[in-house]
């Protein structure tokens, strides 16, 4: 009995494999991994998800017609990729793919456009075929390189339930089938290449993992595998102090704790879904997120828990667009369930709550997603008098020991004393206070608050 191999599961982010430097740029990287028994798992190529996704929208106001030619510049730029990168062999099986895509796509389109099947259904199976393309596209490139390289099908090895455009996954099932169908490859050297973000129920429909998908599907296929590391490769050199749009000097930050990362991902930082890495936390394994165009800096290791620096504040992060709620009522004083009827009218909307704050009389809370802002709002009104608020942005200040530093939320707001401040949050998390702004003073507030902490 040969000892079970632990692999390094690796995802590359649509950025990354965007065109056929790109491709080879990837293909060099697992090379580079090859001892560590390389799992690969790709994004859509940069852009095409979209397409399909308006593709989708075409068809669905009738026009299949239209919606089938917007993706024609989407199959050529696979076609160039593996004109550049592969024999002719390669290209000649890869463009039998894309053909059998063509008509599969072809026949959804307009499926959607005449409304045969339920919508959210087709959507799904629409959109896969970005990912399905590429992770087909990239065993290819990887083969051309010498690489032992073998394409599975995710929607065979990621189990969820029926809930079309966010799916979630069902982890038993899903485990067990990763563990029996890529571990033999793995022992036996090959490199599986998978696509994320798409996955499929038990009747065998596809679904996809919603935003962040595919880094979800690389922290359940590495702990599926108990893997020694999960690697994003991204286009930036792991998890910034902030935003390089607002200040240019914004550097890498070397390690991070998963409830650091988690609180920087939820408030906007452009790198991890919270969600998307809980599966690789419930197995304590190492998350590094790394740049692939510069493959030699070493990233961001997210850890169970980080080494503490002397520096408290370890990022600023961010999120705009955000509206803010206030209901105030006098049934509130000393009254008890008034808290748990107002979540209910959020959890009927299938809404999340940011930010919130309460006082004796009135509660403020921020909403990302206002989809449902009127009934909601409709709803809560029965409960107090509502004010809605539009153009805000919280700002998160993240960092271990956040709450146990004296004089830190003095100096946080201190540095920003002449700036209005609509809500605080502190003290529900050790490691972030939260605060809300106007939108337009966004970028003034994190530019002096990253030279104050930077």
């Amino acid at each position: 009995m040969s000892e079970r191999k632990i692999p390094t599961v690796m995802k590359f982010g649509g950025t990354s494999v965007q065109d056929a430097k790109a491709f080879a740029r990837v293909a060099e990287i697992v090379t580079g991994e090859k001892e560590n028994s390389p799992v690969v798992i790709t994004s859509a190529m940069s852009k095409v998800t979209d397409a399909l996704l308006s593709a989708f929208e075409t068809a669905k106001k009738g026009d299949s017609d239209s919606a089938i030619t917007s993706l024609e510049p989407h199959f050529e730029r696979h076609a160039r990729v593996s004109d550049a990168l592969t024999n002719e062999a390669q290209q000649k099986s890869f463009q039998t793919e894309l053909d059998f895509a063509r008509r599969e796509l072809t026949d959804l389109l307009t499926r959607a456009s005449r409304r045969s099947l339920p919508l959210s259904m087709l959507k799904d199976a629409i959109v896969s075929y970005g990912e399905q393309l590429s992770s087909r596209l990239l065993t290819e490139v990887c083969r051309a390189k010498n690489l032992n390289a073998r394409q599975m099908d995710s929607r065979r090895l990621i189990v969820t339930d029926d809930e079309y455009g966010a799916a979630m996954p069902i982890w038993n099932e899903t485990e067990n089938l990763v563990q029996l169908e890529l571990q033999p490859l793995i022992d036996a050297g090959e490199i599986p290449v998978l696509g994320g973000f798409i996955a499929a129920s038990r009747g065998g429909e596809t679904t996809v993992l919603g935003r962040g998908g595919s880094d979800y599907s690389a922290a359940l296929v590495g702990a599926a595998l108990r893997a020694r590391e999960i690697q994003i490769w991204t286009d930036v050199t792991g998890v910034l102090t902030c935003d390089p749009r607002i200040c240019p000097e914004a550097r890498t930050i070397g390690t991070l704790s998963y409830e650091e990362a988690s609180e920087l991902a939820y408030f906007g930082a452009k790198v991890l879904h919270p969600k998307t890495i809980q599966p690789a936390v419930d197995f304590s394994i190492p998350v590094r997120v790394c740049n692939s165009h510069e493959s030699d800096k070493l990233g961001t290791m997210i850890l169970p828990s980080s080494e503490s620096t002397k520096k408290k504040v370890k990022s600023i992060a961010h999120k705009t667009g955000i509206t803010i709620l206030r209901v105030s009522s006098a049934r509130m004083l000393g009254s008890y369930g008034f808290m748990s009827a107002l979540f209910q009218v959020f959890e009927r909307y299938r809404t999340v709550i940011d930010v919130i704050s309460t006082s004796e009389v009135s509660v403020a809370l921020t909403l990302d997603d206002t989809a449902s802002i009127e009934p909601i709002v409709g709803e809560l009104k029965r409960l107090g008098d509502v004010e809605i608020e539009h153009n805000n942005a919280v700002i998160c200040v993240v960092g271990e020991g956040l709450r146990a530093t004296s004089g830190l939320a003095s100096n946080i707001f201190s540095t920003i004393s002449d700036i209005n401040i609509s809500l605080i949050s502190h003290g529900a998390s050790s490691v972030n206070m939260t605060f809300v702004v106007k939108e337009e003073k966004v970028g003034e507030v994190i530019k002096r608050l990253h030279n104050e902490f930077f």
